[in-house]
């Protein structure tokens, strides 16, 4: 068939003789022969025209056309028993660069990643932000230092994810219910980053963006459904179904920290009750003094403290509650604990499950996080990843 090996899809009435027509084909060929580098690793051209079903004169012409645009490389080559030597090739990973931006209350990540998803420059730095302005421009000066130090120019990154507390509005371009950083909230700073930072920039929930982190790069993998939940300074959760992220109708799907939980004296939130907060403060109210950390109680805990343990263990039995919720609604295969609070997990695994097994016949798995506090950065570049690969490709492959 050559050249016209694959037809455009939803096309039934286009000639294959008319120029726009044999650039779809080609682009079609020559996307299919990356995807598949990508995903299986590198390949010969006889090998790709097996795979693909494409022939081999199609296979070389797309070849050609890729590693003109710089999208492939030779890599190597591989000598059969019979034939001749081989050349195989892989994507080249330095054809475009994807950046990954993780806000937190205590800390701000920020990494570039090449096209392989290998990092290529990073900074972690501490968030002494006063103000959400000043936070804003924390934001820019490390990503810009980051890009400067990586020696990726300006202009390879191709797209940029942020991570961040609370649900983006993408009608306002504005984030909602950052509880824990004050005025984060407010119209007009996602623009201003976006802006200055000159790079396509979308906004997505951290426990989100980690639960995708954990999916693709922890022990999430190969999960059917599962959730990442989050405690640490505040409370979330990420679902991945099937490798997607199900955000619900306005992104808020997730937001268990919002639910309803009985106080002492009045209703309070999950949220209240399970965060690293809590923890401190139900190791104040058995006995505890000084100047306390959700770490510090752990810590305690660990040496025997008295009140320390019993605030651990009230812990671990609002953790239970909150996977029962989650397991009540989801039936997910896997939980995963994550977060500040999630780091402490050689306390808290065990109790959780027993505690779970008192609450609910319905029992997922539950596993610490594989990435701990990198997860969120992770899930960051993985989702730029996904939109830079394909701005890449239409740069570079367009006519």
């Amino acid at each position: 068939m050559g050249e016209n090996d694959v037809m455009p899809v939803g096309d039934v009435g286009a000639q294959p003789d008319q120029p726009w027509s044999r650039r779809r084909l080609r682009s079609t060929n020559e996307r299919l022969l990356l995807d598949r580098l990508r995903s299986a690793g590198a390949a010969s051209r006889a090998q790709l025209a097996r795979e693909t079903g494409l022939s081999k004169p199609t296979v070389s012409s797309a070849l050609a056309a890729l590693a003109e645009a710089g999208l492939v490389h030779e890599v190597g080559t591989h000598a059969p028993e019979r034939g001749r030597v081989a050349v195989l090739y892989a994507p080249d990973p330095s054809a475009g660069y994807a950046l990954g931006i993780d806000i937190g209350r205590g800390w701000l990540r920020v990494a570039v990643a090449n096209l392989d998803g290998e990092l290529v420059a990073r900074a972690d730095v501490r968030n002494r932000a006063r103000s959400s302005g000043a936070l804003a421009d924390l934001v820019v000066t490390t990503a810009q230092q980051v890009v400067g130090n990586s020696g990726v120019g300006h202009d390879e990154v191709a797209h940029a994810v942020v991570g961040t507390p609370g649900v983006y509005d993408a009608e306002r371009r504005r984030v909602r219910y950052a509880m824990h950083l004050p005025g984060w909230g407010r119209a007009g700073l996602v623009d201003r980053m976006r802006e200055e930072l000159g790079v396509p920039l979308e906004v997505h929930n951290d426990a989100n963006l980690a639960a995708l982190g954990e999916y693709t790069y922890g022990v999430g993998s190969g999960s059917r459904l599962f959730a990442y939940i989050m405690i640490g300074t505040g409370l979330g959760m990420g679902v991945v179904s099937e490798g997607r992220l199900f955000t619900g109708a306005h992104g808020g799907a997730g937001e268990i920290g919002f639910l309803p939980w009985p106080g002492q004296q009045q209703l309070q939130t999950l949220e209240d009750a399970v965060s690293g907060v809590a923890v401190v403060e139900s190791a104040r109210r058995f006995g505890m003094t000084g100047q306390l950390t959700a770490k510090a109680v752990f810590d305690a805990a660990r040496q025997g403290h008295p009140a320390a343990v019993k605030a651990v263990g009230l812990e671990s039995e609002r953790i239970a509650h909150t996977v029962a919720a989650a397991a009540a609604v989801l039936d997910p295969d896997l939980v995963v604990l994550g977060g500040g609070v999630g780091h402490s997990v050689d306390l808290l695994l065990r109790p959780v499950r027993e505690n779970l097994r008192a609450l609910t016949p319905l029992r997922p798995k539950i596993v610490p996080s594989r990435l701990g506090e990198d997860a969120v950065l992770l899930g960051a570049v993985a989702t730029a990843l996904g939109t830079a690969r394909d701005v890449v490709f239409e740069r570079r492959s367009a006519p």
